[in-house]
């Protein structure tokens, strides 16, 4: 039997919707699939005491899922307040605009074409919505535009697909790129090591109780990877697609597609340093 506090991170086991730190509560949206794994966690995050509240990442453009989003913040006597984004995939955004709509607030971003509203995300940002105070940490990567948000109040961090609940994340070649995933990661654990965070909140999958072991995890899978694919290339696989049936020869086939992005990513990374 494989116990969790033995997994990367020490997943939290239970349920994935439903309160998961003082300040932080779960919507799971019905998504599920192979690149999702139980469906894209929405997060409200509230300060206690306070009837305003944050919505990270509303997800996929689901009427049901939306208002539910809504009625689980009324039934804790919260207003969703303002809307904030991880990144622009479908499954965190698309539903962005709607609800919007649904609860009469600006969405704020890093990529200018995701908002709505007159201000934006960036580095060194602070939220501050009803006594809550979020800090964006720039986490590109998995993509260009990715951000995770701080919440310092619970020592947990909002990583979106940067970090998630099991497994590993894509980085999403050409728009995300391997040095700047890196260089997030590495950015991740200064949070655990230095500012104390010590809970993962991902955008799928279960809750971490241990950042640093996740984080610290990530970076030794990519390094393991990075040499992988090295070695598959010295070997004579040139095209990314034989590098994945090379290295990916023991991952469900239906994740090739999002392997051989990685594997993309992962080979102009090793000519930029003169590897391959």
């Amino acid at each position: 039997m494989t116990y969790a506090a033995s997994l990367p991170g020490q997943p939290r086991g239970g349920a994935i919707s439903g309160p998961a730190t003082e300040r932080a509560v779960c919507v799971l949206a019905p998504n599920p699939s192979p690149m999702t794994l139980d469906g894209t966690n929405t997060w409200i995050v509230s300060e206690p005491g306070s009837d305003l509240a944050v919505v990270i990442d509303p997800g996929p453009l689901d009427e049901g899922h939306l208002n539910e989003v809504v009625a689980t913040a009324g039934r804790a006597g919260k207003r969703v307040a303002l809307t904030l984004l991880t990144h622009g995939h479908p499954d965190h955004a698309d539903g962005a605009a709607r609800f919007a709509e649904l609860t009469r607030t600006d969405v704020r971003a890093l990529d200018p074409a995701l908002r709505l509203g007159d201000e934006g995300l960036a580095a060194g940002d602070v939220v501050t919505t009803g006594g809550l105070e979020l800090r964006v940490v720039p986490t590109p990567g998995h993509t260009s535009d990715s951000l995770s948000f701080h919440l310092p109040a619970d020592a947990a961090v909002l990583t979106g697909d940067t970090v998630i609940g099991r497994g590993t994340t894509v980085v999403a070649h050409p728009d995300g790129r391997l040095g700047d995933y890196l260089d997030s990661l590495r950015r991740l654990r200064s949070l655990a090591v230095d500012d104390g965070v010590d809970t993962v909140l991902p955008g799928h999958g279960p809750v971490l109780n241990d950042a640093r072991g996740a984080v610290e995890f990530y970076l030794a899978h990519r390094a393991n990877r990075l040499a992988q694919v090295e070695t598959a290339v010295e070997a004579g696989h040139r095209t990314a697609a034989e590098v994945v049936a090379h290295v990916y020869a023991d991952v469900d086939r239906t994740l090739w597609p999002a392997a051989e992005l990685s594997v993309r990513a992962q080979l102009e990374y090793l000519a930029e340093h003169g590897l391959v």
